[in-house]
């Protein structure tokens, strides 16, 4: 079977790139395929927020994201992007001088050479955004 990384670009709603990514996560999971990494970069870094709360119409895709990470899928949102967009995980809200946090639990704050290492390691990457 393949191994994938993912990279995710597009927010949690208004596109369909972070959806889109996670039906693919998925069905590759499904299939007997093995997802090593999403990595979310620019506004896909949003999808990391806890703050997420759709109507109850909506799909919840912080719910889903959660989901995937209980399978043993790592999902790392980009250090940079993710402060410059006010998601933060403890330690940067205090070097910050914030009160709070928002990084969702199923989250980690983690650097492009991450995503750089665990790329050269698979077998195929896939953007989504």
């Amino acid at each position: 079977m393949s191994t994938f990384v993912l990279f995710v670009n597009g927010p949690p709603y208004g596109r369909e790139d972070a959806y889109t990514a996670l039906r693919f996560a998925e069905a590759a999971l499904a299939a007997g395929h093995e997802v090593r990494q999403i990595f979310f970069y620019q506004e896909g870094v949003l999808n990391a927020s806890r703050l997420l709360s759709p109507a109850a119409d909506e799909f919840d895709i912080a719910a889903a994201w959660q989901r995937l990470h209980h399978q043993g899928v790592p999902l790392v949102s980009c250090v940079s992007a993710s402060l410059r967009r006010g998601v933060i995980d403890a330690e940067a809200a205090e070097d910050a001088e914030h009160d709070s946090t928002n990084l969702a639990a199923c989250f980690t704050l983690g650097g492009l050479g991450e995503f750089v290492t665990a790329a050269a390691e698979v077998d195929r990457v896939v953007q989504f955004g």
